[in-house]
């Protein structure tokens, strides 16, 4: 198979495509004979030497794909060679084949083409999680996502939208910011001009909001735990801003707050199987009807995977950034 293989860490330049061993599938384990991939943030971490895979995964990036099985495992039930999927990775996806575990793998949406699909996954299954299936975001409660025009933050606003919450989001350009409110968020605040804390206050007559998605961590641990309304959730999924902060346990007490931090990459398989069924039954008819989509700003071919990085890194990008293979 061909495989993106890194010579160290570093740059964009570091990575390169080339032959890899086939490999097989486990126990449990599908081959995926992979059409598309997508990058992620943790991939850049990774290709930088900052952030190792878990134990036992393949050190390939990647962290999801859509494809068609090529071959099934001992004791998986359910997937035949030829089967339309996509699938949540711990890594691996950078490459023409991936053994997956069969729990974290789930049927194409019906409507969505393979390459669409492979931009799905990780947002569906880091939005989903987080929000509802922790924070548990309800209809008519208010939720602000940082990094609305990123990839987690436009398939946040889109599905808390649909699912009856009111949307606040951050972004940096007034193009940014329009592209969130056509994806459905209700207040759109530039971070390089106005503080979100005194816009949330003043939009919520001093309330705050329930459910915070934040990719930037101590950066912004203070000023979110001030945004929270009472009983509000504040759920950490990135460390963009730093890994150290300190928090006053005094605010977060009066507003009777939760702060969780979650990395779903190193998750166990069994609450990332979990995590993928709860999406197929709750998001994916969201995405059939076209309620909600995955915003892809570009699709590169597998070969020009470090262009497609130095894309990223250049925050020109709004949503996600697809290699095909």
């Amino acid at each position: 198979m061909r495989a993106v293989v890194a010579d160290g860490a570093g740059g964009p330049e570091v990575l390169t495509l080339a032959d890899a061993a086939d490999i097989e599938p486990g126990p449990g384990e599908v081959t995926i004979a992979v059409a598309a991939t997508a990058v992620n943030r943790a991939d850049l971490l990774q290709r930088q030497g900052f952030y190792a895979p878990p134990p036992g995964a393949s050190d390939v990036l990647g962290l999801e794909c859509s494809g068609e099985i090529a071959a099934v495992g001992e004791g998986v039930t359910g997937w035949q060679v030829g089967d339309a999927v996509c699938a949540l990775l711990a890594g691996g996806g950078y490459a023409s084949q991936v053994v997956c575990p069969a729990g974290q793998v789930m049927p194409v949406p019906d409507g969505i083409d393979l390459v669409t699909a492979a931009a799905l996954p990780e947002v569906a299954c880091t939005v989903w999680s987080n929000v509802f299936m922790v924070a548990g975001l309800q209809p008519q409660e208010s939720f602000l996502v940082h990094g609305g025009a990123g990839g987690i933050g436009t398939f946040a606003i889109q599905l808390a939208h649909q699912l009856g919450a009111r949307v606040f989001t951050t972004a940096g350009t007034p193009e940014k910011l329009a592209l969130c409110a056509e994806l459905g968020a209700d207040v759109a605040i530039n971070y390089r001009e106005q503080d979100f804390v005194e816009v949330v206050r003043a939009s919520t007559d001093g309330a705050g909001v329930d459910v915070i998605l934040d990719n930037m961590g101590a950066k912004y641990l203070g000023r979110n735990v001030e945004a929270l309304a009472y009983g509000g959730r504040l759920a950490v999924i990135g460390m963009q801003g730093g890994t150290r902060a300190e928090l006053d346990l005094g605010t977060l007490f009066r507003k009777r707050g939760t702060v969780t931090a979650i990395l779903l990459r190193s998750s166990p398989v069994a609450k990332k199987s979990e995590i993928c069924a709860s999406v197929v039954k709750h998001v994916w008819p969201l995405v059939t009807e076209g309620l909600v989509r995955a915003t892809v700003h570009a699709t590169m071919p597998l070969d020009d995977v470090a262009d497609a990085h130095r894309l990223m890194e250049s925050g020109e990008h709004t949503g996600k950034i697809v290699l095909t293979l």
